[in-house]
């Protein structure tokens, strides 16, 4: 088949998915597939002198392969483009996604994320893999999907705000501590805080400015941090994240040896299997389709908090959704496929 990689674009994790497009696009090469990898923001100018179709035999920039410790900024990102065309699609990628076979969506964050991408490719008659538009939309936004899943999981107390810098000091008298500061269409856990103190909590909002003002502030439950991949509606088995420090943020996620990763997690049967019908009821609950990945906190009483679910989980070196599909028995390149034939069932219903 004929294959295209679509990463990058306009998100603070657009290195990361960067790094999971490259992954996906040299496993897909070695499954015998023709397969080209476009960022979605500069297309055709990270190969210059290519046309859209020689793409699928081109060399992988080098500097995609990794994950920096640092979130891009994004306004040099944008002033680097030299097409003055308008739009997040950049020169040549429609072009291009119009002539493969199936998009894999290595897109993170709301670049990608957020059921945009999805809705513009239902319209124009382009399959791509994973979730559609809506459900897509829906789980890429913390508040409501708490809202929609609350009664049929367990999920910390939250509230959500809208706010500009005039409103911080009343947010923060009437905020509890401790408790976790989120961007509400943010992952990665770019942008996120636990405030231990209301000084904490002052900078965390301060910062969260910079991602748009809008939060979920989230009561904070200490424990143990467990993943849970699902595929095809089925749950993985779970993995438990160790931070060496702190928790696992934007830098303990992407660089190599900054956590300890446990997979299967060490827990009980009974909570395994609780963790995992927890993660398949969500999946059903919003309708998501194909892959996802769940993340909860086991407290200390042993019950499991759900706090978020990711539809395009990252398929970076470091990933997670990699190491539970390979404890299940099937490897990176088998993953891959299996995303791929699910989604082109998804597509043609």
């Amino acid at each position: 088949m004929k294959i295209v990689v679509l990463a990058g674009g306009l998100s603070p994790e657009r290195n990361v998915s960067l790094s999971s497009g490259t992954k996906i696009a040299q496993a897909l090469r070695g499954l015998g597939h023709e397969a080209a990898l476009a960022d979605m923001w500069f297309g055709l100018e990270d190969y210059p002198g290519l046309t859209a179709g020689e793409l699928y035999g081109a060399d992988f920039p080098e500097k995609w392969r990794s994950v920096g410790r640092q979130e891009p900024d994004l306004e040099e990102v944008k002033a680097g483009r030299k097409w003055t065309g308008k739009g997040d699609f950049g020169p040549g990628v429609l072009e291009l996604c119009r002539g493969c076979d199936i998009v894999f969506l290595a897109l993170h964050g709301q670049c990608g994320e957020d059921g945009r991408v999805q809705a513009a490719f239902d319209l124009l008659g382009i399959p791509y893999t994973g979730s559609g538009y809506l459900s897509s939309a829906i789980a890429m936004d913390k508040d409501l999907t708490k809202r929609l899943v609350r009664g049929l999981v367990d999920t910390p107390e939250w509230t959500f705000r809208a706010y500009g810098a005039g409103d911080i000091e009343s947010i923060v008298a009437g905020t509890d501590v401790p408790c976790v500061v989120k961007p509400v269409d943010s992952g990665s856990s770019i942008g996120v805080s636990i405030a231990h103190t209301k000084e904490e909590l002052r900078e965390a909002l301060r910062e969260g400015l910079s991602y748009g003002g809008r939060c979920v502030l989230e009561k904070y439950v200490k424990g143990r941090e467990i993943q849970v991949g699902i595929l095809d509606g089925k749950a993985l088995p779970p993995i438990e994240i160790i931070p060496h420090e702190g928790f696992y943020d934007y830098e303990n996620k992407y660089q190599a040896g900054a956590a300890e990763e446990i997979c299967p997690a060490p827990i009980t049967q009974e909570q395994t299997e609780a963790v995992s019908r927890a993660t398949e009821r969500v999946f059903a609950a919003l309708d998501l389709r194909v892959y996802s990945r769940a993340d909860f906190i086991l407290d200390e009483d042993g019950k499991f908090w759900f706090l978020e679910i990711n539809t395009l989980p990252g398929m970076t070196p470091t990933s997670l959704m990699p190491q539970e599909a390979a404890a299940a028995g099937l490897n990176y390149s088998g993953l891959c496929q299996h995303i791929i034939d699910s989604s082109l069932r998804e597509r043609s219903r």
